[in-house]
């Protein structure tokens, strides 16, 4: 009986979602091109939710849940989370925040996640945000930043960027065949990376105080 209602409520979650005018970003880079500094702005500027895939499955980690130990497993490996776990999470934030517009940070990360997220979701992401940045400029940032995080070894930061390589990249190449990506150089200082990012968005999406 409990599968039976189980079934009902994902049915009744993706029906929900299919039917609300979401408007989703999805920001992609490697780890440490500064895509949660940039999303922060634009949450700032644009209004939109920041749902940051690693930051939901950190929160599931510390849950204590099942879940949250495999992932906990699957990070530390450099592995991909199952799609599933991740739209889980990405869907019972988006329902709970109250907005229509998103910015989901570190998701897709494969070409199963992408296909996964748009046929479960109903949603087709507006554009795609790919922060372009080096291995070795990516490696220096994780390194000298003092977050705290276990996946921030060298080993694993390794493991981390040849994992985004084989895995992101067929992504961006799916979306950039639609005319969707909007390469940013990610290597360059704060304040003139978001003078690029602003301009992938409309101006009439900018919040009144902020002009």
């Amino acid at each position: 009986m409990a599968t039976v209602v189980d079934s009902a409520n994902k049915e009744a979650n993706e029906r929900t979602l299919a039917n609300k005018n979401f408007t989703v970003v999805f920001v992609l880079g490697g780890p440490g091109s500064g895509k949660g500094t940039q999303c922060a702005n634009i949450v700032q500027h644009f209004g939109y939710s920041h749902l940051s895939a690693g930051d939901l499955l950190r929160a599931e980690m510390k849950s204590g849940s099942e879940n949250g130990f495999m992932i906990q497993d699957m990070i530390k490996e450099g592995k991909i989370v199952p799609s599933e776990v991740t739209i889980k999470l990405l869907e019972r934030a988006m329902l709970e925040s109250g907005n229509d517009k998103f910015l989901i940070d570190g998701f897709p990360r494969n070409e199963e996640n992408r296909a996964a997220f748009e046929a479960v979701t109903g949603i087709e992401p507006k554009f795609i945000l790919f922060f372009e940045c080096s291995e070795e400029e990516m490696q220096r940032r994780l390194l000298s930043r003092n977050q705290g995080r276990e996946d921030d070894n060298i080993e694993t930061i390794k493991k981390r960027f040849k994992v985004y390589m084989e895995s992101s990249l067929p992504v961006i190449e799916y979306y950039k065949a639609k005319g969707k990506v909007r390469k940013i150089d990610a290597a360059r200082p704060i304040l003139e990376v978001f003078e690029a990012v602003r301009g992938c968005f409309p101006r009439g999406n900018i919040k009144v105080n902020q002009l």
